[in-house]
């Protein structure tokens, strides 16, 4: 599941390029906070790459492959390699879902893994992402980051507060996040006063015609 030397090459100078763009920076020594990046190359393919504290990792792999623990580091690798793909889910345009093809890691303090992407439109109108990779760390934190040609690029936020998804669409040259539509409790309860003051205001009004109407009679 490794790519060739010339392709490690290739797509890992690739992301490096992309990361200059930001200021943002993932420090290895903070296991809650990783980094995860969606960079499109000249020729319109696409590299996916997670970064976190090689501390971040182990965590996950631990907990998740107890039962099968590893002994050597290409044993680790391919947990981790396993571990991201069960856990992250892309999909572009409502429904098209993308594969995550020569996934290679690179041990470090921080660790890096990088995927190819296969299967994202040339077209593209709206994106979800899912990254529940880092999930069972407490107060974790992941950096979403798309670098498209001719796009403005921007940083997004995975936490637990959004469950761990975005959804993002195209405005013009640019991604942006897809607020969900919710009613919330203070906007129930205004609309409960007025509506109590609704019926209120009828009863009040039905019982004012009824002594209008008794008076006229009498």
């Amino acid at each position: 599941m490794l790519f060739k030397n010339n392709c490690i090459r290739r797509y890992f100078f690739l992301i490096i390029g992309g990361v200059m763009f930001f200021s943002t920076s993932i420090q290895a020594h903070q296991p809650e906070i990783s980094t995860t990046m969606l960079v499109e190359n000249n020729n319109h393919t696409w590299a996916l790459q997670i970064s976190a504290s090689l501390t971040a990792f182990q965590h996950e792999i631990r907990k998740h492959y107890a039962e099968t623990p590893y002994k050597t580091p290409e044993e680790f690798q391919e947990m981790v390699l396993e571990h991201i793909k069960n856990n992250l889910e892309i999909e572009f345009n409502g429904n098209k879902k993308v594969t995550l093809s020569h996934g290679i890691v690179k041990l470090g303090h921080e660790t890096k893994v990088i995927f190819e992407v296969l299967g994202i439109p040339e077209s593209i109108e709206s994106v979800l992402v899912k990254n529940e990779s880092f999930k069972d760390i407490y107060n974790n934190k992941s950096a979403l980051i798309i670098l498209k040609e001719g796009f403005n690029k921007e940083n997004f936020v995975l936490t637990k507060d959004n469950n761990h998804v975005l959804k993002l669409e195209v405005d013009g040259n640019k991604f942006v996040r897809v607020e969900e539509k919710t009613i919330s409790s203070s906007s129930l309860n205004v609309i409960l006063i007025l509506a109590v003051v609704c019926v209120f205001g009828l009863l009040v009004h039905s019982l004012n015609e009824r002594r209008k109407l008794k008076e006229t009679k009498d």
